[in-house]
């Protein structure tokens, strides 16, 4: 079964929503982001995420120090690197961790090997910001470069409508969705839904 990360949450309607529909993990965005939260909020937050729904912290280039506190302070299951991270420096900080990369070409996919951490997150390169661009990658390089799809998560582009397709096409240990559940750049519960259910029932086998 094909889970679901539901990442950029900020309010409590959307966490809720995301809990209740069945997604497998949220996420909070600590990085520069339209959707960057306050640390002390993402722990009100996470006290609606039960056991079992991971809660995921995104971070790009941050002190090592910063990482460590706000994962203990929130607190958070999993620390997703979306920069220029090395692997040196993921295995420092020794946390349970997503290794976050920017496709454009088979090679960009390849350096996913070169880091021990947990899971290899795919998306599209970002256009403002690290990720979040909202657009999809060439999901043919993942069948390319060998990489393992049981510690593969896609992202780039994702929504209810090629949700089914991308799971066909890469399966993935899971989808992370953020921009394709929204309206008008705010989180949508019936997008939130409909993702979940899709992938749940109709791609998710």
């Amino acid at each position: 079964m094909t889970g679901v990360k539901i990442c950029g949450l900020m309010e409590a309607e959307h966490v809720k929503a995301a809990v209740s529909a069945g997604a497998d993990a949220v996420g909070f965005v600590f990085a520069p982001s339209r959707r960057k939260i306050d640390p002390a909020w993402a722990s009100e937050l996470a006290k609606l995420v039960p056991d079992g729904v991971k809660k995921v912290g995104v971070f790009v280039n941050a002190a090592e120090e910063e990482v460590k506190t706000i994962c203990r302070n929130v607190p958070l299951d999993l620390v997703q690197y979306h920069g220029d991270e090395t692997p040196d420096q993921i295995r420092r900080i020794g946390l349970p961790s997503i290794k976050a990369f920017s496709v454009r070409t088979e090679d960009d996919v390849k350096r996913a090997v070169d880091y021990d951490v947990d899971y290899w997150l795919f998306d599209a390169p970002g256009t403002g910001f690290r990720g979040g661009s909202g657009r999809v990658f060439d999901w043919s390089l993942l069948g390319r470069a060998g990489i393992p799809r049981e510690r593969t998560i896609i992202a780039g582009g994702l929504n209810a409508g090629n949700a089914a397709e991308a799971i066909r096409r890469t399966r993935p240990f899971a989808l992370d969705v953020s921009s394709g559940v929204e309206t008008d750049r705010r989180k949508d519960p019936e997008l939130i839904r409909a993702f979940i259910r899709t992938v749940k029932e109709r791609g998710g086998a």
